[in-house]
């Protein structure tokens, strides 16, 4: 990475050189960090669209080329031949784990699944119909609560590791025991001799009433979902757990501000916007050619999720894959349901529509997780939950690299357009 050349820019009849940095994948910035100091101008950028908020060495994303890798490894590897812990390693400790290593790490977490006792109590007062992604945010805040320790300003490396154990550990297991809630049933313990995935569908969708054995093709195309949606770069949630942590508040704030950056529609809640787009199809009469029509009249207010991506101006990268594993389960496990029937039929019209083509809408990750999560029995206000899921080890990640790089507050400006100095006026008076 180069920061040597410089740019020069004219203000006020004045000149001024500011760095220009490249990165390593050859993405060029302006380095503005000393522009107010020098100028008293900053710049505007309204959701920070052409900002870059840090240097960052996780996640490599190329939109216009559909590429994406973590730790400079190409998605389409790690999703074929790696697995989820192994994948959460690389994320937080910038390498691939030895057998040792993984081994080391993967009975760690498997040592830590329980939650407190004291916190059951909490399930119990949410109301029977509380979303899971508020239960999740407010669980994962609560364990700060548990571990005091976590808000110290300055943490010795053991305390850091062991709280990000603790969070891999623990919110597979709230956020499992947040659905057996809002059902009402039995909550179910962890396993510890079943693998991650395998533990989280466990107790998910197991009952003490009767044996419950998790389907492999099941498990491991949970797996390779929470791969795809490990870390995506500075999106909003990432931002905000940066943001957040920028503070110096515990890494589970941290975690549990991210998750509210996620519950949001516009970020996490597209995949359940997917199933809800195919049961409004269902309910208008299953004519997918109709509705695809409908999409591309702009007086209509039909709009067809799960179709490009803000980023990605090429195929999804994760898409690719998924729609692979997607097909898998489907055959494995033979399910009839007609709105799954519905996608496979609207995904082939768009991919073959010259509009859809020559605009690249192409089918994205969340098309096709929205489907499959279905496909799992995976109810559709989980979806959400699951994504935070997957995305966890990319946000301790970026947490992580913020703390270890001493990167100061964030705190960015703004343009002041209120109105000007004016007098209080009297409530008698006004």
């Amino acid at each position: 990475m180069s920061d040597s050349k410089k740019v020069t820019i004219d203000l006020d009849g004045s000149s001024f050189e500011l760095p220009l940095v490249v990165g390593t994948e050859d993405e060029k910035a302006i380095d503005i960090s000393r522009l107010r100091n020098e100028t008293g101008y900053i710049t505007l950028d309204t959701g920070y669209k052409n900002t870059g908020s840090t240097k960052s060495a996780i996640t490599f994303l190329d939109g216009e080329n559909g590429i994406l890798r973590y730790r400079g490894y190409p998605i389409e590897q790690l999703a074929e031949q790696s697995t989820f812990l192994e994948v959460a390693y690389l994320l937080i400790y910038d390498k691939l784990p030895t057998q040792k290593e993984l081994d080391q790490f993967i009975s760690k977490i498997t040592q830590h699944t329980l939650i407190h006792e004291d916190m059951m109590k909490f399930y119990e007062g949410y109301p029977s119909k509380a979303h899971p992604m508020g239960v999740l945010a407010s669980m994962i805040s609560a364990l700060s609560t548990f571990y005091p320790e976590s808000h110290k300003s300055e943490l010795h490396p053991d305390e850091v590791e062991l709280t990000i154990i603790r969070l891999l550990a623990k919110v597979s297991t709230i956020a499992a025991w947040s659905y057996k809630k809002s059902k009402g049933f039995p909550l179910m313990y962890p396993q510890n001799r079943l693998s991650y995935t395998e533990n989280f569908l466990h107790m998910m969708f197991a009952q003490p009433t009767e044996e419950f054995k998790v389907n492999p093709v099941v498990a491991n195309a949970l797996d390779t979902l929470l791969i795809l949606h490990a870390d995506h770069e500075q999106n909003c949630s990432a931002s905000t757990v940066r943001m957040a942590g920028s503070s110096h508040a515990s890494l589970y704030a941290a975690i549990s501000a991210g998750v509210c950056a996620l519950w949001g529609p516009l970020h996490g809640g597209a995949n359940q916007q997917v199933i809800e787009m195919l049961q409004r199809i269902q309910a208008e009469g299953g004519n997918v050619e109709k509705m695809v029509e409908k999409a591309k009249d702009k007086d209509s207010d039909f709009r067809l999720m799960g179709f490009g991506h803000r980023v990605y101006k090429n195929f999804d990268p994760r898409a690719r894959i998924i729609k692979d594993v997607c097909d898998k389960v489907l055959n494995e496990l033979g399910i009839d349901d007609p709105l799954l029937d519905i996608a496979k039929s609207l995904e082939e019209v768009a991919l073959n529509d010259s509009y859809f083509v020559e605009r690249k809408l192409y089918p994205n990750v969340d098309f096709y997780s929205g489907i499959l999560y279905r496909a799992m029995n995976i109810p559709t206000e989980m979806f959400t939950v699951m994504f935070a899921l997957g995305r966890l080890p990319g946000w301790i990640a970026q947490w992580k690299e913020m703390r270890d790089n001493k990167e100061p507050i964030s705190r960015p400006r703004q343009i002041y357009v209120g109105a000007n100095e004016r007098d209080y006026v009297p409530i008698s008076d006004r």
